[in-house]
């Protein structure tokens, strides 16, 4: 062998064992990048800085919450949808990016179902819903009876067209016969402080948001949208107790671009699971803000998203909502 035969034969194995180095890296091995459709401050980001906090520790390696608000969650699902499927950017997502969106607008920048890879789901929240104390209703049947006297007399506040509080309304509309008449907010903070306020007379809200309120006097409940009556409020009713079946429920789930490896999703969804199953996180992070805990398979949290599609979906064509 010549001397530059030999060098070359070395120089392409030294490439060979550095890429198989590379290769053999465990994951992760640079920082991860969790993207929020949301401003920070709200339910999902506040989840998502949990979450970034405990994978770093586990990980020794930092996880970094990203921001990307508006358009109804697209700029940061198409962000994501457009990402490399490494593991490095992950999508923390509240469900109407998945099943309310495709049906309100013609177009999206996403395709919910073939753009992204499922990993777990992660927590549920129960809404309730709340009136301001000027409301001559104390609860449910008390409110359908007064919505029927004075047909969309009454209006709500949502945190948007097609969000949860919009839908879940709609939803509640569409099985008591009740109108009710719609005031559409950039989020629920300013759409909540305007019940306070009493400018506006109702809204579905994340339980945990009206606690405090309701116990100060400047809100009350009404119902929640759970099936049976929550340990923490067992003088609260249901409004399923009234309105058998409703429910009145947001999801928030873990997603990634589509095409991930399936070793590196399992270890991601590993490590969310013991997370969210550590008896301290639950007793002083989850159970305090009325966070229920769903963590899930990949083929669990794919079946949820279109089982929930056929129900909003159907829901939207049956109220005429859309937005081009």
């Amino acid at each position: 062998m010549t001397i530059r035969s030999a060098f070359l034969a070395g120089a392409l194995l030294s490439i060979a064992l550095a890429a198989g180095g590379a290769q053999a890296q465990p994951y992760p091995a640079k920082a991860v990048t969790l993207i929020v459709p949301a401003s920070p401050g709200g339910v999902i980001d506040t989840m998502a800085r949990m979450l970034a906090q405990n994978l770093s520790a586990a990980w020794k390696s930092q996880v970094i919450v990203e921001n990307k608000p508006g358009a109804t969650n697209q700029i940061a699902a198409e962000y994501v949808a457009r990402s490399a499927p490494d593991g490095y950017t992950l999508f923390l997502s509240p469900e109407a990016t998945f099943v309310v969106n495709p049906f309100l607008f013609s177009k999206l920048p996403y395709d919910a179902q073939k753009d992204f890879t499922p990993i777990t789901g992660l927590i549920s929240i129960r809404q309730a819903l709340v009136a301001h104390p000027s409301v001559q209703a104390n609860n449910v049947k008390e409110l359908i009876a007064l919505a029927k006297t004075k047909p969309g007399a009454l209006n709500y506040g949502t945190f948007g067209v097609g969000s949860s509080g919009h839908l879940n309304m709609e939803m509640f509309g569409k099985l008591t016969g009740a109108k009710l008449t719609a005031v559409h907010y950039k989020g629920a903070a300013p759409a909540f402080n305007d019940v306070l306020a009493g400018h506006i007379q109702l809204i579905f809200v994340a339980t945990g948001t009206a606690v405090q309120q309701v116990a100060a006097g400047k809100v009350k409940f009404l119902g929640i949208g759970s099936p049976k009556r929550l340990a923490k409020l067992p003088n609260v009713e249901t409004i399923a107790e009234t309105v058998p079946g409703f429910e009145a429920v947001s999801w928030f789930a873990l997603f990634a671009p589509a095409g991930m490896p399936r070793p590196v999703v399992d270890k991601i969804r590993d490590e969310v699971v013991r997370i969210l199953n550590d008896p301290k996180i639950r007793e002083t992070f989850l159970e305090k803000r009325f966070f229920e805990p769903t963590p899930s398979t990949p083929e669990e949290l794919a079946a949820l998203v279109k089982s929930e599609s056929a129900k909003w979906g159907q829901l939207v064509r049956d109220t005429g909502i859309k937005i081009k």
